[in-house]
């Protein structure tokens, strides 16, 4: 074995371990990124990125159908192989090239192979032969895969998984879903769009996006349906088999038969931890990893194991990866300059990751779009939060009546009452995705009520939103 010895090895080379790892080098580390598959990662090929590449094409066309002298001038329908040509674009034809210059660039040393750790420090990388030996840190940043509930035949009908969904170039006849969360929900607004003729969503219990506030979910439902969308919610699904033909056959509890011709498995994440050798340092294979507020797995004497994005479960998002993962890279720098001490930072300061429990940000590009930041009411509650709501009919603002005829939408926020600072806000309605940062800046800023009032918002924008608000709340 080829033995090389760097101050950081970064198990996991997507925009997670990317940052960590352009962060170490950037303060005069030096990093190697461990890559068992394209660098980049889930986010660039297989998620965010082609994803939305899909689904924007669909908000575009309805955009232009919501305004009089626009709507009339579209009279066509989506050109699903430009669709698809501008969605590889994205991903550079699932091609890492680029990305391998970047860490090239950033004087990061990319090994090709999979990673496991072998004890204190040390990682071994199968196919390329080589014994990685970290002075510093070793950084494990390898994600989340799809989980595949465990429902007679599931596994064997070869299902989809969000990764089929997002990279395919044949468009289904017929569709279901399993699962009404994030994933479900989107994929079921692109497809049908694109002419799926036949999409049904199941969710087994409750509603549609469950961690968002109620009327979100319900929302959403209403905008699927209104596009042809059957949705089922509170339904089992008990039995898969997929027949000779290639027609996938789903049993369910209390309905008839679901016939599709592909299933989309979008049911929740599990940890991708399984063959990482955690075994040789006192941890479980295929666990989620328990991590401090600066990233260093909890239970590792010496702590010389960090753990960013997905893995460790705290908020499982690209952005809360990278988030992370510039905490993470600057917590390793900071330690081994001699300028942080072993103790867990304070939050929110520059160490700490405090966002990934407080404010969240997040956008489901459906229709209507929803975007929320921090606590719903119900969250808010249940930490002991003295709560007030103030709800809005976003259509009642000048700007989002010039945005689209019949605007429909509708705004959260979320008051602790006892500091007069808000905890949360859930905007619904088209383009909100673009108006939840200032959200996220009062949220997390905990800036006063009284002085959110001295923002004024322009006008004519959907921004006004906010005067109208703090009008409601009483100001």
């Amino acid at each position: 074995m080829d033995e090389r010895r760097y101050d950081v090895v970064v198990i996991g080379g997507g925009s997670t371990g990317e940052n960590v790892a352009g962060r170490v080098t950037a303060a005069g580390l030096t990093a190697v990124v461990v890559e068992a598959e394209l660098v980049g990662g889930e986010c660039s090929y297989w998620a965010c990125m082609p994803s939305k590449a899909l689904l924007r094409p669909v908000q575009a066309l309805t955009a232009a159908r919501r305004v009089a002298g626009a709507r009339e001038a579209v009279t066509g329908v989506l050109d699903t192989t430009a669709v698809f040509a501008r969605r590889d674009a994205f991903t550079k034809h699932w091609d890492d090239a680029s990305q391998v210059k970047w860490l090239g660039d950033h004087h990061i040393d990319l090994v090709r192979g999979h990673a496991r750790i072998t004890g204190e420090r040390r990682v071994r990388v199968a196919g390329a032969s080589v014994d990685l030996v970290a002075a510093r840190a070793v950084a494990i940043c390898t994600g989340s895969a799809a989980a595949i509930p465990d429902i007679p035949g599931l596994a064997a009908a070869t299902p989809w998984t969000p990764r089929e969904a997002t990279s395919t170039r044949v468009v289904p006849r017929r569709l279901a879903i399993l699962g009404g969360g994030v994933v479900g929900c989107e994929m079921a607004t692109a497809w049908r769009a694109l002419g799926t003729t036949e999409v049904t969503l199941l969710q087994r219990a409750g509603g549609l996006l469950d961690d968002n506030e109620p009327f979100a979910g319900e929302a959403v439902r209403a905008g699927l349906e209104a596009a042809g969308v059957r949705v089922l919610t509170n339904v089992s699904t008990v039995r898969v088999d997929r027949r000779a033909e290639g027609a996938v056959v789903l049993a369910l509890d209390g309905h008839a038969p679901l016939v599709a011709d592909e299933l989309l498995v979008a049911a929740g994440r599990r940890a991708q931890t399984d063959d990482l050798g955690l075994e040789t340092i006192g941890l479980r294979p295929g666990a989620w990893l328990d991590v401090d507020d600066d990233l260093r797995v909890r239970g590792i004497a010496g702590g010389w194991l960090y753990a960013a994005g997905d893995v460790n479960h705290r908020a499982l998002l690209t952005h809360m990866g990278k988030y992370q993962a510039r905490i993470c890279g600057d917590v390793i720098v900071a330690r081994a300059q001699g300028t942080l001490g072993n103790d867990t930072p304070a939050p929110w300061s520059r160490w700490a990751a405090t966002a990934d429990r407080a404010a969240v940000p997040q956008v489901v590009f459906t229709e209507p779009e929803v975007a929320a930041v921090g606590l719903t009411e119900a969250q808010a509650r249940a930490r002991g939060v003295t709560v007030r709501v103030v709800d809005y009919d976003i259509g009642k603002v000048a700007g989002a009546a010039l945005h689209a005829d019949d605007y429909a939408g509708r705004a959260r926020m979320v008051v602790d009452e006892s500091r007069r600072v808000l905890v949360g806000v859930t905007l619904v309605g088209p383009s909100v995705g673009e108006l939840i940062h200032a959200a996220t800046v009062a949220v997390v800023g905990e800036v006063p009520i009284d002085r959110l009032w001295h923002a004024v918002p322009s006008y004519p924008t959907i921004s006004e939103l906010w005067l109208r608000l703090l009008e409601a709340y009483g100001l």
